[in-house]
Protein backbone atom coordinates (compact mmCIF):
# COMPACT_ATOMS: atom_id res chain seq x y z
CA UNK A 1 0.00 0.00 0.00
CA UNK A 2 1.23 3.30 -0.58
CA UNK A 3 1.98 5.88 2.45
CA UNK A 4 0.19 9.43 3.50
CA UNK A 5 1.69 12.11 4.82
CA UNK A 6 3.64 10.73 7.42
CA UNK A 7 2.57 7.13 7.44
CA UNK A 8 2.76 5.13 4.20
CA UNK A 9 1.68 1.33 2.97
CA UNK A 10 -2.55 2.14 3.31
CA UNK A 11 -1.86 6.09 4.94
CA UNK A 12 -0.57 7.06 1.78
CA UNK A 13 -4.56 8.67 0.83
CA UNK A 14 -6.12 7.09 3.55
CA UNK A 15 -8.24 9.45 6.23
CA UNK A 16 -10.49 6.50 7.71
CA UNK A 17 -13.17 6.66 9.90
CA UNK A 18 -14.21 3.41 12.41
CA UNK A 19 -16.60 0.60 11.74
CA UNK A 20 -16.68 -2.63 13.68
CA UNK A 21 -17.96 -5.68 12.35
CA UNK A 22 -17.88 -9.40 14.20
CA UNK A 23 -18.24 -10.60 10.75
CA UNK A 24 -16.32 -14.36 10.69
CA UNK A 25 -14.03 -15.52 8.06
CA UNK A 26 -14.73 -18.53 6.09
CA UNK A 27 -12.59 -21.26 6.93
CA UNK A 28 -11.43 -22.15 3.02
CA UNK A 29 -10.75 -19.22 2.35
CA UNK A 30 -8.00 -16.05 3.03
CA UNK A 31 -10.06 -12.73 2.58
CA UNK A 32 -8.13 -10.04 1.22
CA UNK A 33 -9.09 -6.48 1.21
CA UNK A 34 -6.89 -4.92 -1.86
CA UNK A 35 -7.01 -2.11 -4.54
CA UNK A 36 -7.70 -3.10 -8.21
CA UNK A 37 -5.07 -0.83 -9.62
CA UNK A 38 -2.52 -0.10 -7.22
CA UNK A 39 0.85 -1.22 -8.42
CA UNK A 40 3.10 -2.66 -7.50
CA UNK A 41 0.95 -3.53 -4.17
CA UNK A 42 -2.14 -4.96 -5.98
CA UNK A 43 -4.26 -4.93 -9.08
CA UNK A 44 -7.21 -6.77 -10.28
CA UNK A 45 -4.56 -8.89 -12.34
CA UNK A 46 -3.03 -9.89 -9.43
CA UNK A 47 0.32 -8.99 -10.22
CA UNK A 48 1.76 -7.03 -6.95
CA UNK A 49 3.76 -7.70 -4.64
CA UNK A 50 1.10 -7.83 -1.76
CA UNK A 51 -0.75 -10.33 -4.24
CA UNK A 52 1.91 -12.86 -4.79
CA UNK A 53 2.75 -12.04 -0.93
CA UNK A 54 -1.29 -13.01 -0.27
CA UNK A 55 -0.87 -16.25 -2.85
CA UNK A 56 2.15 -17.50 -0.72
CA UNK A 57 -0.10 -17.07 2.82
CA UNK A 58 -2.77 -18.79 1.77
CA UNK A 59 -1.00 -21.61 -0.06
CA UNK A 60 0.79 -21.23 3.35
CA UNK A 61 -2.24 -22.11 5.68
CA UNK A 62 -4.54 -24.35 3.05
CA UNK A 63 -7.00 -21.51 1.87
CA UNK A 64 -8.22 -19.85 -1.45
CA UNK A 65 -7.79 -16.36 -1.38
CA UNK A 66 -10.53 -14.42 -2.39
CA UNK A 67 -10.79 -10.16 -2.79
CA UNK A 68 -12.67 -7.63 -1.88
CA UNK A 69 -11.39 -4.59 -4.36
CA UNK A 70 -11.76 -0.81 -3.44
CA UNK A 71 -10.05 1.80 -4.53
CA UNK A 72 -7.35 3.02 -1.38
CA UNK A 73 -8.69 6.05 -1.20
CA UNK A 74 -11.11 7.75 2.09
CA UNK A 75 -13.20 5.10 3.62
CA UNK A 76 -10.90 2.23 2.39
CA UNK A 77 -10.77 0.27 5.91
CA UNK A 78 -14.07 1.36 6.75
CA UNK A 79 -15.34 -0.31 3.74
CA UNK A 80 -13.53 -3.32 3.40
CA UNK A 81 -12.05 -4.82 6.52
CA UNK A 82 -14.11 -2.81 9.20
CA UNK A 83 -17.11 -3.82 7.37
CA UNK A 84 -16.42 -7.45 7.42
CA UNK A 85 -16.20 -8.19 3.68
CA UNK A 86 -12.50 -9.08 3.93
CA UNK A 87 -9.83 -10.00 6.86
CA UNK A 88 -6.41 -8.98 6.11
CA UNK A 89 -4.73 -6.09 4.29
CA UNK A 90 -1.27 -7.06 3.26
CA UNK A 91 0.34 -3.58 3.73
CA UNK A 92 -0.02 -1.11 6.21
CA UNK A 93 2.04 0.87 8.45
CA UNK A 94 3.62 -0.57 11.68
CA UNK A 95 1.15 1.05 14.42
CA UNK A 96 -1.54 1.87 12.12
CA UNK A 97 -4.28 2.75 14.95
CA UNK A 98 -6.85 1.24 12.79
CA UNK A 99 -6.24 -1.81 12.26
CA UNK A 100 -4.24 -4.70 14.70
CA UNK A 101 -1.21 -4.97 12.53
CA UNK A 102 1.23 -8.29 12.62
CA UNK A 103 5.12 -7.83 13.07
CA UNK A 104 6.29 -5.77 10.38
CA UNK A 105 7.48 -8.07 6.82
CA UNK A 106 9.68 -5.49 5.19
CA UNK A 107 10.82 -1.74 6.18
CA UNK A 108 11.58 0.89 3.64
CA UNK A 109 12.42 4.68 2.67
CA UNK A 110 11.53 7.43 0.70
CA UNK A 111 13.92 7.59 -2.20
CA UNK A 112 15.25 10.10 -4.78
CA UNK A 113 14.45 8.89 -8.24
CA UNK A 114 16.86 10.34 -11.25
CA UNK A 115 17.88 9.63 -15.01
CA UNK A 116 20.88 7.87 -14.70
CA UNK A 117 22.55 9.86 -17.76
CA UNK A 118 22.28 13.09 -15.74
CA UNK A 119 24.66 12.11 -13.31
CA UNK A 120 23.03 13.65 -10.06
CA UNK A 121 24.23 11.11 -7.84
CA UNK A 122 21.71 12.67 -5.29
CA UNK A 123 21.21 11.40 -1.84
CA UNK A 124 20.79 14.59 0.67
CA UNK A 125 18.30 16.40 1.75
CA UNK A 126 20.73 19.32 2.87
CA UNK A 127 22.14 19.20 -1.22
CA UNK A 128 21.92 22.63 -2.12
CA UNK A 129 21.53 21.66 -5.40
CA UNK A 130 17.64 20.78 -4.65
CA UNK A 131 17.25 24.73 -5.06
CA UNK A 132 17.90 25.24 -8.73
CA UNK A 133 16.39 20.84 -9.71
CA UNK A 134 13.25 20.57 -10.73
CA UNK A 135 11.51 18.28 -8.21
CA UNK A 136 8.67 15.96 -8.58
CA UNK A 137 6.64 15.09 -5.14
CA UNK A 138 3.48 13.04 -4.97
CA UNK A 139 0.24 15.17 -3.52
CA UNK A 140 -1.77 13.12 -1.32
CA UNK A 141 -5.72 13.54 -0.68
CA UNK A 142 -8.52 15.71 -1.86
CA UNK A 143 -6.53 18.71 0.45
CA UNK A 144 -3.18 17.74 -1.82
CA UNK A 145 -1.68 16.86 1.71
CA UNK A 146 2.40 17.14 1.26
CA UNK A 147 4.45 14.03 2.02
CA UNK A 148 7.30 13.88 4.20
CA UNK A 149 10.29 15.12 1.71
CA UNK A 150 7.79 18.05 -0.07
CA UNK A 151 6.90 19.34 3.79
CA UNK A 152 11.24 18.73 4.29
CA UNK A 153 11.57 20.80 1.30
CA UNK A 154 9.40 23.38 2.08
CA UNK A 155 11.34 23.64 5.36
CA UNK A 156 14.03 24.72 3.41
CA UNK A 157 11.90 27.56 1.49
CA UNK A 158 12.84 24.96 -1.72
CA UNK A 159 9.20 26.02 -3.14
CA UNK A 160 9.16 27.20 -6.81
CA UNK A 161 10.96 24.62 -8.20
CA UNK A 162 8.69 21.23 -6.90
CA UNK A 163 5.81 20.06 -8.96
CA UNK A 164 2.97 18.21 -7.25
CA UNK A 165 1.53 14.74 -9.13
CA UNK A 166 -1.52 13.53 -7.45
CA UNK A 167 -1.03 10.52 -6.32
CA UNK A 168 -4.13 8.95 -7.32
CA UNK A 169 -3.90 10.77 -10.73
CA UNK A 170 -6.76 9.58 -13.25
CA UNK A 171 -7.75 6.56 -12.01
CA UNK A 172 -9.26 4.88 -15.43
CA UNK A 173 -5.80 4.71 -16.48
CA UNK A 174 -3.39 2.16 -15.02
CA UNK A 175 -0.78 2.83 -12.16
CA UNK A 176 -1.93 6.47 -11.45
CA UNK A 177 1.68 6.93 -9.54
CA UNK A 178 3.66 6.46 -12.16
CA UNK A 179 3.20 9.47 -13.61
CA UNK A 180 5.54 10.46 -11.53
CA UNK A 181 8.45 8.72 -12.34
CA UNK A 182 7.19 9.06 -16.20
CA UNK A 183 8.03 12.45 -15.43
CA UNK A 184 11.25 11.93 -14.46
CA UNK A 185 11.77 9.48 -18.07
CA UNK A 186 11.13 12.60 -20.27
CA UNK A 187 12.82 14.99 -18.68
CA UNK A 188 9.40 17.11 -17.36
CA UNK A 189 11.44 16.85 -14.11
CA UNK A 190 14.85 16.48 -13.26
CA UNK A 191 14.58 14.04 -9.38
CA UNK A 192 11.40 12.42 -7.88
CA UNK A 193 10.68 11.97 -4.36
CA UNK A 194 9.27 9.55 -3.49
CA UNK A 195 7.79 6.53 -1.65
CA UNK A 196 10.42 3.82 -1.98
CA UNK A 197 8.45 0.94 -3.48
CA UNK A 198 7.20 3.29 -6.05
CA UNK A 199 9.77 4.97 -7.43
CA UNK A 200 11.88 1.18 -7.40
CA UNK A 201 9.26 -0.74 -9.03
CA UNK A 202 8.54 1.68 -11.90
CA UNK A 203 12.35 2.81 -12.41
CA UNK A 204 13.09 -0.91 -12.69
CA UNK A 205 10.31 -0.96 -15.94
CA UNK A 206 11.45 2.46 -17.35
CA UNK A 207 12.82 2.37 -20.38
CA UNK A 208 15.25 5.03 -20.14
CA UNK A 209 17.86 3.89 -16.80
CA UNK A 210 16.97 5.42 -13.43
CA UNK A 211 18.94 5.23 -10.80
CA UNK A 212 17.35 5.18 -7.25
CA UNK A 213 18.46 6.30 -3.94
CA UNK A 214 16.95 6.13 -0.16
CA UNK A 215 16.67 10.17 0.94
CA UNK A 216 19.78 10.67 3.31
CA UNK A 217 19.51 13.56 6.31
CA UNK A 218 16.36 13.26 7.16
CA UNK A 219 16.64 13.84 11.00
CA UNK A 220 16.73 17.79 11.23
CA UNK A 221 13.21 17.60 9.73
CA UNK A 222 11.68 15.12 13.06
CA UNK A 223 8.84 14.80 13.40
CA UNK A 224 8.67 14.25 9.49
CA UNK A 225 9.49 9.97 9.28
CA UNK A 226 11.19 9.03 5.78
CA UNK A 227 11.38 5.30 6.67
CA UNK A 228 8.57 2.81 7.52
CA UNK A 229 8.10 -0.55 8.99
CA UNK A 230 5.39 -2.19 6.54
CA UNK A 231 3.22 -5.25 8.61
CA UNK A 232 -0.32 -6.82 7.62
CA UNK A 233 -3.35 -5.44 9.16
CA UNK A 234 -6.58 -7.41 10.32
CA UNK A 235 -9.43 -6.15 12.85
CA UNK A 236 -8.62 -5.15 16.13
CA UNK A 237 -10.39 -7.94 17.67
CA UNK A 238 -8.84 -11.08 15.30
CA UNK A 239 -5.88 -11.90 17.54
CA UNK A 240 -5.59 -15.63 16.37
CA UNK A 241 -5.55 -14.60 12.31
CA UNK A 242 -2.70 -11.78 13.52
CA UNK A 243 -0.93 -14.71 15.09
CA UNK A 244 -1.04 -16.93 12.08
CA UNK A 245 0.21 -14.21 10.09
CA UNK A 246 3.14 -13.74 12.27
CA UNK A 247 4.41 -17.04 12.66
CA UNK A 248 3.73 -17.14 8.58
CA UNK A 249 6.29 -13.84 8.60
CA UNK A 250 8.54 -15.51 10.68
CA UNK A 251 8.85 -18.59 8.76
CA UNK A 252 9.23 -17.45 5.75
CA UNK A 253 10.93 -14.23 5.69
CA UNK A 254 13.66 -15.38 3.43
CA UNK A 255 11.15 -15.94 0.71
CA UNK A 256 9.37 -12.42 1.10
CA UNK A 257 12.49 -10.60 1.03
CA UNK A 258 13.53 -11.88 -2.27
CA UNK A 259 10.05 -11.34 -3.70
CA UNK A 260 10.31 -7.90 -2.65
CA UNK A 261 13.51 -7.19 -4.45
CA UNK A 262 12.49 -9.34 -7.14
CA UNK A 263 9.93 -5.79 -7.10
CA UNK A 264 12.23 -3.37 -6.75
CA UNK A 265 11.42 -2.66 -3.43
CA UNK A 266 14.29 -0.69 -1.61
CA UNK A 267 14.55 -2.29 1.83
CA UNK A 268 16.78 -0.75 4.65
CA UNK A 269 17.60 -1.90 8.08
CA UNK A 270 16.51 -0.99 11.00
CA UNK A 271 18.18 1.94 12.83
CA UNK A 272 20.29 0.89 15.93
CA UNK A 273 20.24 2.49 18.52
CA UNK A 274 23.31 3.46 21.30
CA UNK A 275 22.11 0.57 23.74
CA UNK A 276 22.59 -2.01 21.36
CA UNK A 277 18.93 -2.81 20.32
CA UNK A 278 16.33 -1.71 17.61
CA UNK A 279 14.53 1.26 17.99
Amino acid sequence: MRPRSNCPGIALGILIGLASTGAAASDGELRVCADPNNLPFSNSAKAGFENRLAAMVGEHFGQQVAYTWWAQRRGFVRNTLNAGKCDVVMGVPVGYDLVETTNPYYRSSYVFVARQDNHLDLSSLLDPRLHHLVIGVHLIGDDGNNPPPAQALGEQGIVDNVRGYSIYGDYRRADPPARLIEAVENGEIDVAAAWGPLGGYFAQRSPVPLTVTPIQDYERFGPQQFQFSIAMGVRKDDHALRDRLNAFIDEHRSEIMSLLRSFGVPLVEKPVTASGGHE
